[in-house]
């Protein structure tokens, strides 16, 4: 074969163009919701606020490999979710809602680093610190994971906001999803309420631990299927 001939079919490839990128990355969404329940699955139950030297150590240290494998899910979770606001934001400018694409920008960045501070605690609890014979740092670390779960609440309320309220301005989304978006930023933005020393409304209670991120990781699956039935611009967003 000559080396016009590998050329063009190089030129050609369904893998370099424009609309293979758009459709990947407007998919990131889905990609970063089975990433994020395949990691919490290996992760399995974090213990809760002021559990045991006995059952901090025997969760982190004796889970080691597994808690290290579940950081490997998580991360690329967290590198998906970012792919999936850039797709978002990229999809509010063509539609010229930039401001609403700027706070999609925005907000999953802060979210992008408080999960990967909460990845890096667990990871480093369960490699080092856990079996160090450290019980007070080890306590202390379990803590403020849990109370960084609390105020992750905010950018993700800010995140789902952004889609809501650029999509809907967009006309991207009926009024109906829109309200159900705004619903979502409110049930989210609860979650930094999550103050009580005990129950369902402590910060490693049912509502922080499951209700709250459940309706993050569901509001992404709508706005992924949104942003995969619109056609995109032609203008070449990737």
């Amino acid at each position: 074969m000559s080396a016009s001939s590998t050329d063009t079919v190089s030129s050609t490839s369904v893998y370099i163009t424009p609309m293979f990128w758009e459709r990947l990355w407007r998919s990131s969404g889905i990609q970063s919701v089975g990433l994020f329940i395949i990691a919490y699955l290996i992760y399995g139950f974090q213990p809760q606020v002021g559990a045991s030297t006995d059952a901090l150590v025997a969760f982190y240290d004796g889970n080691r490999t597994r808690i290290l494998i579940a950081a490997v899910f998580s991360g690329l979770a967290v590198l998906n979710l970012m792919w999936f606001a850039a797709a978002l934001r990229t999809t509010l400018a063509d539609a010229g809602q930039d401001g609403w694409g700027a706070a999609a920008t925005a907000s999953s960045a802060t979210l992008g680093g408080l999960l990967l501070l909460l990845i890096t605690l667990g990871a480093a609890l369960a490699y080092s610190i856990a079996g160090s014979g450290n019980s007070m740092l080890t306590s202390g670390l379990n803590d403020f994971a849990w109370a960084n779960v609390v105020l992750s609440s905010f950018p993700r309320a800010m995140l789902i906001m952004a889609a809501a309220f650029g999509l809907w301005r967009a006309n991207l989304i009926s009024n109906a999803l829109f309200a159900v978006g705004v619903a979502g930023v409110v049930l989210v933005l609860l979650g930094g309420t999550t103050w009580l020393s005990g129950g369902f409304w402590a910060p490693d209670g049912i509502y922080s631990r499951f209700i709250s991120p459940l309706i993050g990781l569901i509001w992404v699956l709508v706005v992924s299927r949104v942003l995969l039935t619109r056609s995109p611009a032609t203008r070449a967003g990737w």
